[in-house]
């Protein structure tokens, strides 16, 4: 009886846990949303809204780590067990570093709004920021149903991401050769397409952790980086 009580409350602090990650994940898709559209509409309450409402998402993760913790602490959780905590404690990190990145992007609308507009670069950018918003909801889907195999399959999607980011990323230099003026809203159009890059990269984290909680293992296939460019596209949080 000791024994099954002891499940039970571990069960209902797991699912606690869980339903914090999937609010987060929601907040974290809409955040990535509202970003690129608040980009292509120069919107910037919208660009306002993603940036306040960060402050949620940084404290959804505090809430998970916290709860996180005192399951470790508090139920002694079997080598099964742990890893779902742990994986959980990793995937609510990279959904926060992902934030962080729809963050910064708000950041450089507000900058691009006392600019003239690049030709439909915007647009170009909310399609990418439109395909890592579907790679998470899948990622977040395979965490949901533990299916190793959507979890491979966001992992494999990632490198059409970087594709988009290289192509995106030659359109800005050739915009910049052919008139100065544009040269820099483009390098600020650019940090924001390698920050749509990097949140790609978490989603993949996110993903390698779902196929390590089924299998137990992390896939040990070699990802190929499709990023050609080295440049760092963070703004201080």
């Amino acid at each position: 009886m000791v024994e099954q009580h002891i499940s039970s409350a571990y069960d209902r602090d797991l699912e606690g846990i869980q339903a914090q990650i999937m609010k987060m994940g929601g907040l974290v898709e809409q955040a990535i949303l509202d970003a690129a559209v608040s980009l292509e509409t120069r919107d910037d309450a919208l660009s306002e809204k993603v940036r306040a409402g960060d402050k949620t998402i940084d404290k959804l993760d505090e809430v998970i780590n916290e709860q996180a913790a005192r399951v470790i602490a508090l139920r002694a959780p079997t080598a099964i067990d742990l890893r779902v905590i742990l994986s959980v404690m990793k995937i609510s990190s990279n959904l926060e570093r992902i934030g962080d990145l729809a963050k910064n992007m708000a950041k450089r609308n507000t900058v691009l709004l006392t600019l003239q507009p690049v030709n439909g670069a915007a647009s170009t950018l909310r399609r990418m920021a439109k395909e890592v918003e579907r790679m998470l909801k899948d990622a977040l889907d395979s965490y949901i149903q533990r299916d190793a195999e959507l979890a491979r399959a966001v992992i494999n999607h990632d490198h059409d991401v970087d594709q988009m980011y290289n192509a995106i990323f030659r359109e800005f230099l050739t915009f910049m050769m052919e008139d100065p003026r544009n040269i820099t809203g483009c390098m600020h159009l650019h940090f924001i397409a390698k920050n749509v890059e990097r949140m790609g990269d978490h989603v993949t984290a996110i993903a390698e952790q779902v196929v390590f909680l089924v299998e137990g293992e992390m896939p040990d296939d070699e990802r190929p980086k499709g990023d050609t460019t080295s440049l760092d596209a963070d703004l201080p949080s």
